[in-house]
């Protein structure tokens, strides 16, 4: 057992961080530690017989003997620094014979302390919304920018479960719930009481342990965009239009023309040189190249763009209807016929533009009717005589090659000559095989932020998807995104993901050794199983095996 050390007074006082100072009932000082000589500049016993006013001019002790009460947490500024002053007065025998003072640094806790209000500052002025929960689920702070995008008061939240918020009805899910079972960082769209959308980030912050200590979620306001409005102009006469024989649009084109090849820029080059004046324009090119687009392109950027643009497919149309669409009739035209009759697209198109699609398939008695239209600029119903001017500029589509049905006696050559002003050839996407790579970009991810899916085509899956021929050019690439972002169910599209057809473009990894390629064949397999069938159990059936075979199968590949 070791001895006990008797430790004089002195050392203690000598040894505390805070300072010490110890005045009697006239204000002359006592004793001073070294830690409150440090702080004050003054030499080891330069203080002896000396007032305190000499070191601390400031010094409020006198108020203390006055009183006879302590003074606490007094902040003053010694010698430049900010400190902190207990003061307690001292009695002997109850007489009051001189003031203890306790003095304390707080120049690292001010400075701490003003980080933190530019945090706070930062976060309070922040233009995203701020939503920050603990690790229990629990809110714990709630940014101004959240309060105005919400309309939700912070003393609604703060200190609530975000489960029992959803219970409520203030959001129909909490990202901060997910991260903190998913243990990463998630962005979801959030609905905020029923009435506004928003997306949401939620970050998880991790302590020293790698637990997660926090989950902060920035919010952004996307209302606005969901709520763009389409105004109709002749809604009653537009609202009689099938949608499965021809569509309109009354403010400009919603598609993004995606492209890096030299014909295409060449082709949108002249687009915006022809645009603006009132020829007629064929477009000219197989079906799925995005002719359609070209024409909206067009009409977008003509002095028309808030005028009618009517859409008509040609070949859509039943022959014995399509003249009464096209032209309109008067009441009692022909059995039938509406008591009111009807006004006719061209006339519903007047000061717009019109879109003739697969105007090969007009048969010849309406190409008489339509090359009048276009020579005298007016339109006559069926079954009236009276006679409407008009003014329309016409854009055909074909992908057909209408020079030849003029050989072949079924189009009319001096309406192809009217109709081909101006005609644009529109190459298939084989023949600009550098477009293949935005584009497939593009719509991949516009169908992910669409339906909000998180998905990566691998490398392997983007270089067969550029060496494919694509016969049914940017319609069959669009359609096969969308198809490769809702049906598969993996986060990486690989090539097996990939319909059959894309198999044989793919090339072969002499990496792998012929264990390594059964694998793969037999993942393949599996997988498309699993898509055709609604259970791994069926699937099993299908491909002859036992459920658990398959189960293990899964666990292996992740």
């Amino acid at each position: 057992m070791g001895m006990s050390v008797m430790i004089e007074p002195e050392v203690i006082f000598s040894s505390m961080r805070n300072g010490i100072i110890v005045v009697d009932q006239d204000t002359n000082v006592m004793l001073m530690n070294a830690s409150a000589q440090k702080l004050l500049k003054i030499q080891e016993n330069e203080y002896a017989g000396e007032k305190i006013h000499k070191f601390v001019p400031n010094t409020e002790v006198q108020k203390v003997l006055e009183s006879g009460e302590s003074t606490i947490g007094v902040k003053m500024n010694i010698n430049g620094v900010p400190c902190m002053v207990n003061r307690t007065p001292m009695y002997q025998d109850g007489q009051l014979i001189g003031v203890v003072s306790v003095i304390q640094d707080i120049s690292q806790m001010e400075h701490y302390l003003s980080i933190l209000k530019n945090m706070e500052s930062i976060i309070e002025f922040s233009t995203d919304g701020i939503y920050v929960v603990n690790k229990d689920g629990e809110t714990l702070l709630v940014n101004s920018a959240y309060e105005n995008i919400t309309g939700f008061q912070r003393e609604e939240l703060i200190g609530n479960h975000m489960a029992n918020l959803m219970e409520k009805g203030y959001f129909d899910k909490s990202v901060s719930l997910l991260v903190l079972e998913k243990k990463k960082q998630i962005s979801i769209l959030q609905n905020i009481g029923g009435r506004k959308e928003v997306i949401v980030t939620g970050s998880p912050v991790f302590d020293a342990s790698g637990d997660i200590q926090m989950v902060v979620t920035s919010v952004r306001d996307i209302t606005q965009l969901n709520e763009l409005k389409k105004e109709l102009k002749k809604a009653k006469s537009f609202s009689e239009i099938s949608q499965n024989r021809y569509s309109y649009s009354m403010q400009g084109i919603d598609e993004r023309i995606v492209f890096t090849s030299r014909e295409m820029k060449g082709i949108i080059s002249k687009v915006r040189q022809v645009a603006a004046f009132p020829t007629s324009i064929l477009l000219a090119g197989p079906s799925g190249t995005g002719k359609e687009v070209i024409a909206n392109l067009i009409h977008h950027e003509s002095n028309r763009k808030d005028k009618p643009f009517i859409k008509i497919n040609c070949g859509a149309i039943p022959e014995h209807l399509l003249e009464s669409e096209l032209f309109g009739y008067e009441k009692g035209a022909f059995t039938g016929a509406r008591l009111e009759g009807k006004i006719g697209l061209l006339e519903l198109a007047d000061h717009g533009t019109v879109l003739l699609d697969e105007v090969g398939e007009l048969p010849l008695s309406l190409q008489v009717k339509l090359l009048r239209v276009l020579q005298e600029k007016q339109i006559q119903r069926v079954g009236s005589s009276k006679i409407k001017q008009l003014n329309i500029r016409i854009i055909s589509a074909t992908n057909r090659d209408l020079k030849e049905l003029v050989e072949q006696g079924r189009f009319r050559e001096d309406l192809y000559y009217r109709l081909q002003v101006v005609e644009l050839n529109i190459p298939p996407l084989r023949e600009r095989p550098e477009d293949i790579e935005v584009l497939v970009e593009h719509f991949f991810t516009h169908f992910c932020r669409l339906y909000n899916i998180e998905k990566l085509l691998s490398d392997e899956t983007k270089a067969i998807l550029q060496s494919y021929h694509w016969p049914g050019n940017v319609r069959e690439l669009k359609n096969l995104a969308e198809s490769m972002v809702v049906s598969v169910p993996s986060f990486k599209i690989d090539p097996e993901d990939l319909p059959p057809h894309f198999h044989k473009f793919a090339s072969p990894d002499t990496s792998l050794n012929l264990k390594q390629r059964v694998e793969q064949y037999e993942k393949r397999l599996i997988l498309d199983a699993l898509q055709k069938h609604s259970s791994i159990r069926k699937a099993a059936e299908n491909l002859g095996v036992d459920h658990s075979t398959i189960v293990k199968k899964l666990k292996k590949w992740g």
